[in-house]
């Protein structure tokens, strides 16, 4: 791949590491859901996985990119799920600060996708998002253009949305932050749904209280260059990405 842009190369093995962590989660669901990454230029290109692969089975080299308009770049003989596509797309033209945007199918988050009340401020993890989870209702597979504007409004400035009755979106401006978002999203769904099973009534804290908690959670959402707990930014990407390639550095191909 010497001829590839070397910034591009490493988004793709980033987001190539992106779907092995998710499969060893157990995130994944066949070949459903998908994290993109846009990558540098004007032309507002994403990258996004094959149609048909499972997690295990994405490298940095089978990526497809596309432009805004669905149309695959490069090698026409891949595939692209639509669904995919719109709601991706959606947030990448609306969302020139995010790089990185990752939507799951999970049990827990689409278990609070189909409730009423949405995500609760009853735990560490969901109190990092007080006040900023954004909502979207559900509209039917994800296939029509017009949608894409529902999907950014909805979302707006935010960087979580639990999609309704679907699942759950983060984003990020790197594929690490998009990464640490979805997995603190994900264990607030866990824990609320374990507090809820118990038939017990819920701890909510002060309003002050979640607040504040919000307000120091953002020192954990650091970005390269930021004032954030750590030199490193999103170590917990690191140290999975560290993972990854002891148990199969093949995403790097």
């Amino acid at each position: 791949m010497s001829a590839m842009d070397p910034i591009e190369w490493e988004l793709r093995v980033q987001l190539a590491a992106a779907y092995r962590i998710i499969d060893h989660l157990g995130w994944s669901e066949l070949i459903w859901t998908h994290t993109t990454v846009r990558v540098p230029g004007p032309e507002h290109h994403f990258l996004i996985n094959p149609y048909g692969l499972r997690f295990d089975e994405v490298t940095a080299s089978n990526l497809v990119k596309v432009d805004m308009h669905g149309q695959i770049i490069g090698d026409q003989n891949q595939e692209i799920n639509p669904a995919g596509f719109v709601i991706h797309s959606a947030i990448h033209m609306a969302r020139p600060d995010v790089r990185c945007v990752m939507h799951t199918h999970t049990t827990a988050g689409m278990a609070i996708a189909a409730l009423e009340e949405g995500l609760l401020p009853i735990s560490m993890y969901a109190l990092g998002y007080y006040g900023e989870v954004g909502s979207h209702d559900f509209e039917g597979p994800s296939l029509e253009l017009d949608e894409r504007a529902r999907l950014a409004e909805n979302l707006g400035n935010r960087n979580v949305m639990v999609l309704k009755t679907h699942g759950l979106l983060t984003c990020g401006a790197t594929v690490g932050q998009a990464f640490v978002r979805m997995f603190r999203l994900q264990r607030a769904c866990e824990v609320q749904l374990a507090a809820q099973s118990t038939g017990a009534k819920l701890v909510v804290p002060p309003a002050a209280v979640c607040e504040r908690s919000k307000a120091l959670n953002d020192d954990f959402e650091s970005t390269e260059g930021g004032d954030g707990y750590s030199r490193t930014a999103n170590p917990e990407f690191d140290a999975m990405l560290r993972l990854m390639d002891r148990k199969d550095p093949s995403f790097r191909n």
